[in-house]
């Protein structure tokens, strides 16, 4: 029979908490320590993560030196799938505020994702992507929001600040042109669509499976810049 088997534990900076993984059968979980017992994340449903990177990328995938960047490393799927749908030329930049989620990919939780960490076009951050965001105008063709379970902050209140007026303000000025946003979230949320418009982006919620084509699903809306 499996059980969750804890195998670490990792402080959340500026958070006060932390993230534990956790080995179940063949597969990882990720959960919030002390919390209700629900998943961040696991190794076996991550449909929704590869189509958060596999939808904008393949619209930008055609730019010359294309570079997008990733809001969390998460489980390395949303970092794989941007590297199997960019060219060679491409740099992928990703985000991570919390150093052991990057050492949980370049041990355990690699092999699962094949291991997107050697990848040349790979960039880790060691930093809160509103930070990157706000240090690179016109930085990006794309960026890919998984910091947390959508517009509503849950591992950390500041992640909330993405999805405010300035955040996404902010996103827009660190896109080039026409360049593509894409959030992730577990629900629905006709609130953020009208933000997303008001910011300036031409938006659109997609559905996806987190596992094949059956189970939960979430929501990843996918934005392009309109001007500048």
């Amino acid at each position: 029979m499996k059980r969750f088997v804890l195998l670490d534990t990792t402080p959340i900076p500026g958070n006060g908490g932390a993230l534990c993984l956790f080995e179940y059968g063949e597969d990882f979980v990720i959960k919030i320590q002390g919390g209700d017992g629900g998943q961040l994340m696991n190794t076996r449903m991550h449909g929704s993560e590869d189509a958060l990177a596999q939808i904008p990328c393949r619209k930008v995938a055609g730019r010359p030196g294309s570079r997008v960047l990733i809001g969390g490393l998460g489980m390395g799927f949303t970092l794989a799938s941007a590297l199997k749908h960019l060219g060679k030329g491409a740099e992928v930049v990703v985000a991570e505020l919390v150093p052991g989620v990057v050492e949980w990919n370049r041990g355990p939780l690699g092999e699962k994702s094949g291991r997107p960490l050697l990848d040349p076009r790979t960039v880790i951050r060691m930093e809160d992507v509103a930070k990157v965001l706000q240090a690179e105008p016109q930085g990006f063709d794309a960026i890919m929001l998984d910091v947390d379970n959508g517009p509503e902050g849950l591992t950390q209140k500041a992640n909330s600040w993405l999805y405010s007026a300035a955040g996404l303000s902010a996103c827009a000025k660190a896109l080039r042109p026409k360049g593509v946003l894409a959030v992730w979230s577990a629900s629905a949320d006709r609130l953020f669509s009208d933000k997303l418009r008001k910011a300036g982006f031409k938006a659109e919620e997609v559905q996806v499976f987190a596992h094949g084509n059956k189970g939960t699903r979430h929501t990843i809306w996918i934005a392009e810049k309109l001007k500048g």
